[in-house]
């Protein structure tokens, strides 16, 4: 195990009788980076600035080093942070900019320029250090960001969806080249992000927030192949929920039933149902089978029978909409990954679906 960095112990905060942030703690150790993930809403920014000093927690304790920071002011904490509006200075060039905190922190004169041209290396900048920031394209000026957050080596770097603002492509880009920066450097991070492919591609370590309420903590493969509940599953990646009735209850086998629809489900340790009561089904989009006749347009066999509705084009993907009249019209949404394989299906196309029982998960009715 590695040294703990930052450890949030029970933290809340109100605002009036509103529950910002409710009762979350976790650590994180040096070097790691932990994405926070959650919708607008969540909790997510407010914890964030907790972390930095902009907001006093209400209940429990921030420890940066092992220390606690709640009554330490921002200034005085060793955080850099870049903001969604990056806050850099238009009247400055870019290495004045980068160079700021380092005069601000009363750096000795002399090793600015190195240091600054260093990190001016680590981003890939070289060569625009006297340009001002509107000469600056958006990816390069996120650099320019990046480097100041990082330029006096903080113990700590927070980052406030500090993408958001970029194109897709540029975004997809920015994702890579910081996570590379940040291995290079094993400077601890933490993001804060509604958007879950930035989360998977950055993160040691992803926290799914909603409500307040901090819902799973765990490595990005684990988040995502073994969600703790419905809300976690459907969050991240695309995902088909509906509601179930448990009608029986075996050794180690529910038989459950949704609509016209009954099948038999492993029980697992976390879920201990009832003959009664209501669970959540959670189902990956990519892992539906289409099952569809090989000589005719009728669906052939399959678990469930639907029609297309729609057909999202994706370039290297093609999403289906299906609906399936035997789980009471719901709409499934079904990955194709391999579209130029396959006859792309039209609307009102009739077709089979089929799942293998492993990738459903089952969580105790909301």
């Amino acid at each position: 195990m590695g040294t703990s960095m930052v450890a949030v112990d029970r933290v809340g905060r109100r605002f009036g009788e509103a529950v910002a942030v409710a009762d979350v703690s976790f650590t994180l150790e040096a070097g790691r980076f932990l994405t926070i993930l959650g919708p607008s809403g969540s909790g997510k920014t407010t914890l964030l600035r907790m972390i930095a000093g902009f907001i006093a927690p209400t209940s429990g304790e921030i420890f940066i080093h092992g220390q606690p920071v709640s009554a330490v002011p921002v200034h005085k904490r060793s955080v850099g942070m870049v903001f969604q509006r990056l806050a850099l200075f238009p009247h400055l060039t870019a290495w004045e900019n980068v160079a700021y905190p380092l005069r601000m922190r009363r750096f000795d004169a002399r090793e600015i320029p190195d240091r600054v041209a260093r990190f001016f290396r680590i981003v890939r900048l070289e060569g625009l250090e006297k340009r001002r920031i509107h000469e600056l394209s958006g990816g390069q000026q996120q650099r320019v960001a990046i480097a100041r957050a990082l330029v006096f080596e903080p113990d700590l770097v927070l980052l406030d969806e500090p993408l958001a603002a970029l194109d897709r492509k540029l975004r997809d880009e920015m994702q890579v080249e910081f996570r590379r920066i940040q291995q290079e450097l094993g400077v601890t991070t933490i993001n804060v992000t509604h958007d879950q492919r930035e989360a998977l591609v950055m993160s040691d370590e992803i926290m799914v927030m909603d409500r307040g309420r901090m819902l799973q903590l765990a490595p990005p493969g684990e988040v995502y192949r073994a969600p703790l509940d419905a809300f976690v599953a459907s969050f991240l990646g695309l995902t088909n929920v509906w509601g179930a009735e448990v009608t029986a209850v075996g050794p180690d086998r529910l038989r459950l039933r949704a609509g016209q629809v009954e099948w038999d489900q492993p029980i697992l340790s976390s879920l201990a149902s009832t003959m009664g009561s209501r669970v959540d089904c959670a189902l990956r989009a990519e892992q539906v089978t289409l099952v569809t006749g090989a000589a005719t347009d009728e669906s052939s066999g399959g678990r469930v029978r639907g029609e297309v509705q729609d057909v999202l084009f994706e370039g290297d993907r093609v999403v289906y909409e299906i609906r399936v009249p035997a789980l009471g019209g719901l709409v499934m949404r079904v990955i194709d990954r391999a579209p130029e394989r396959h006859r792309l299906l039209e609307r009102l196309h009739p077709v089979g679906l089929d799942w293998d029982d492993a990738d459903l998960h089952v969580f105790p009715g909301g």
